[in-house]
């Protein structure tokens, strides 16, 4: 079984500050990192070095040629990676604060300018039984997804970041969703909810689907075909959680494309997350499968 990744490619411009900058305010960075990043490119790295054979598609402008490199590096098949000649890359300004929390502005560029004939080209060469990954950060995600579901591929999706357009996709045809607290409550039309209620009513709202919650410092819940399955987080010193959640989709599906038990894809999705928030940067910060199975639990 292939993976395909229809996702983001983004130039990540990396600010260290001492706190999100203000309404009025002008606040001197102390720091400015360029990086490889996106939720596309983050979760195809991570599913590769996961040990995933994933196929990434997406579109890049000609200043964003070494996110294809760093892709190829990963171990990403990079075939259907497109350039466009007059559209600049997407990219992402990040502040990262003393705390290591970020805050981010993205601007879409090459990656909403996805037609449906450069994701038909794509999805010809692919099939039943192939997996589909899917964020919210190009265009045309509702026909791509109609698209894998008419094939017989299996469509996860993050929907990551959360807005309206979601909704635009026939989520009927989604077999799982992997997403955090704030966009589960999102999804389901809730305002307040603990995990218990908040993964009780993804389950009524799509009970053809597995759903993957993650909940921060209070861990991650799975709820499908396999019952209630609960992971604990793993204690690791914050530098930057900006991968953190691309970081833990990537892991979990290539865990289960493995054919790995829900709890042991959890606990090495969670491994892997909590050691991509000790270090700095997007795709760089993504461990090798090596380094998640020596983690030593805090």
């Amino acid at each position: 079984m292939r993976v395909l990744n229809f996702g983001s490619l983004n130039i990540d411009y990396f600010y260290k500050v001492d706190h999100f900058v203000q309404k009025g305010e002008t606040q001197a960075s102390d720091m400015l990192n360029v990086y490889a990043g996106g939720k596309g490119l983050n979760q195809s790295v991570a599913l590769s070095r996961a040990g995933a054979e994933v196929y990434h598609a997406g579109m890049i402008g000609v200043d964003g040629t070494f996110l294809k490199e760093m892709l190829k590096d990963a171990g990403v098949n990079t075939e259907y990676v497109e350039k466009s000649q007059n559209i600049r890359t997407g990219h992402a300004i990040i502040q990262n604060d003393s705390m290591g929390d970020n805050c981010i502005i993205l601007y879409g560029g090459a990656n909403q300018a996805i037609t449906r004939e450069i994701a038909d080209n794509v999805m010809k060469n692919f099939n039943s039984g192939d997996w589909l990954i899917l964020q919210n950060e190009i265009s045309e995600i509702p026909y791509i997804a109609e698209k894998a579901a008419e094939k017989g591929m299996k469509i996860f999706l993050n929907p990551s970041p959360m807005n309206d357009k979601i909704f635009e996709i026939n989520l009927d045809c989604i077999d799982c969703f992997i997403l955090n607290e704030g966009e589960g409550k999102a999804l389901a039309g809730l305002q307040q909810s603990d995990g218990d209620a908040l993964i009780k009513q993804l389950r009524e709202q799509f009970p053809h689907a597995e759903i993957v919650l993650t909940l921060g410092e209070n861990g991650s819940v799975y709820a499908g075909k396999d019952g209630i399955v609960w992971q604990d987080a793993y204690r690791a010193d914050a530098v930057d959680t900006t991968a953190a959640g691309d970081t833990f989709t990537g892991y979990f599906m290539a865990g289960r494309l493995h054919g790995m038990p829900v709890k042991e894809a959890l606990t090495m999705a969670s491994k892997a997350s909590a050691l991509a928030v000790s270090k700095k940067g997007a795709a760089l910060s993504i461990p090798t499968r090596k380094e998640v199975l020596e983690f030593e639990v805090k």
